[in-house]
């Protein structure tokens, strides 16, 4: 039996606390909550007791992080904070004998990220990143194929991103639209993506070159398309009630309860307008990515297109495979866990070089993302099968998923191509 405690009882936490106290309460014991909003553990506590019938548990301020350790003793820190501040609690539950789990991105940028790495080596302490899309069942199935030699060795991957005009929005409304707090898309979401190909091909990123801006959002972008009319946030603008973009928060009892009822406490507004001023990170992205297994990545991101999904293209020695998946729109805690990720279409096409072209069937789990959320919970806090393709991510894939997109963030700002090795000492 474990003991757990989580850091950030923001809107992925319920994700962890909400399976160990229902689904692994025979391996699991959640301990506490630790936050900067007293508000927020008041409702995880709320939801404790009245969704999962389990009592409230010790809520301490993120002032008294280490005195929660002390007292509470667990195994395990789970870290749900934002980016910035993961290293933050990573490495200070390392020194205080803790293992950790923590949300992805690892962090944000190559000196917290060396800091982690060199806190792993002083202390000799285990970090898991919760990477779910390695578990989803159609994610599986490619690295299946691939391993198998179907198309030979792969030497080039074509990979194409959509984030549509509701999830892909939220990242504009909420904290990750500074990318001081995120590294931006390249590294708060492209990390699924990039870790996905180190996944898939079985080698880590060597060189990486990136071109990208901000086109869409912001008050620029809508002010040249014609825009005259502007909100600072939804709540209690009469200007937002015409906008298809603006998020209701008093019409979600959760987000009202989680964030609008909460924000007296740190100021954070969940419901700022995706047209307004201070957006800090990209919505428009291309990337070129040279591997040590010799294969390119010619990848791309964009955060308002009309579907959720993703196109990719494996071209090997002996063929090639397309997958196109389509994804079910989302608002980040809107609404029920298992929508995130779920499927609504799906097909994988290999294409032998001197053979008739034929899809390959896959059978998609339970939960969200295709059923790979609850594989992931079921390694993360079960008690885990061997597994062949090895989805367990390990710090070192954690640190090689982020720093293609912080070598990305690099070649953004000079314009030239980044060697990772010149960032990072792994």
């Amino acid at each position: 039996m474990k003991k757990y405690v989580l850091v950030g009882t923001g809107g992925r936490a319920e994700f962890y606390y909400g399976a160990m106290v229902k689904d692994f309460k025979d391996t699991c014991t959640l301990a506490a909550f630790c936050d900067i909003n007293e508000t927020r553990m008041a409702y995880a506590n709320q939801l404790l007791e009245e969704r999962y019938q389990h009592p409230a548990i010790p809520a301490y301020p993120a002032a008294d992080f280490e005195r929660m350790i002390q007292q509470e003793k667990p195994d395990i820190v789970i870290v749900t904070t934002i980016d910035r501040t993961h290293h933050t609690y990573i490495i200070r539950a390392l020194e205080l004998g803790c293992d950790v789990i923590t949300e992805k991105p690892m962090t944000t940028d190559e000196n917290r990220c060396q800091e982690i790495l060199d806190a792993i080596e002083r202390t000799g302490r285990e970090v898991r990143v919760t990477f779910n899309y390695r578990y989803a069942p159609h994610n599986t199935k490619i690295k299946e194929l691939i391993s198998s030699g179907v198309i030979g060795k792969v030497n080039s991957v074509h990979f194409e991103w959509a984030l549509d005009t509701t999830h892909g929005a939220d990242y504009f409304r909420r904290w990750h639209r500074d990318k001081r707090n995120s590294g931006g898309l390249l590294v708060h979401k492209s990390t699924h993506h990039f870790d996905l190909v180190n996944f898939w091909l079985d080698t880590t990123p060597q060189r990486v070159y990136a071109t990208g801006n901000l086109l869409f959002y912001g008050r620029e972008n809508a002010e040249q398309r014609g825009e005259t009319k502007f909100y600072q946030r939804a709540y209690q603008s009469e200007q937002a009630k015409s906008d298809p973009f603006a998020l209701d928060l008093e019409s979600n009892k959760h987000l009202k309860r989680m964030y609008l009822d909460a924000e007296m406490e740190d100021g954070y507004q969940r419901d700022q307008s995706v047209f307004g001023d201070g957006i800090s990170i990209e919505d428009t992205l291309g990337v070129l990515v040279n591997y040590k297994s010799k294969a390119i990545l010619t990848y791309s991101l964009n955060a308002y297109l009309p579907w959720e999904g993703f196109i990719v293209a494996f071209n090997g020695t002996k063929g090639r495979i397309d997958a196109r998946i389509v994804e079910k729109s989302y608002v980040n805690s809107g609404g029920s866990k298992s929508e995130e990720g779920q499927l609504e279409q799906l097909s994988i096409l290999v294409s032998p070089m001197f053979d008739v072209p034929y899809e390959v069937q896959v059978e998609n789990g339970i939960g969200g993302h295709g059923g790979g959320d609850t594989l992931l919970l079921q390694d993360l806090f079960g008690n885990p099968k061997p597994d062949p393709f090895n989805r367990a991510a390990t710090h070192i894939d954690g640190a090689m998923s982020i720093m293609t997109g912080i070598a990305g963030n690099h070649s953004l700002k000079s314009g030239n191509a980044v060697n990772i090795d010149d960032l990072i000492n792994l």
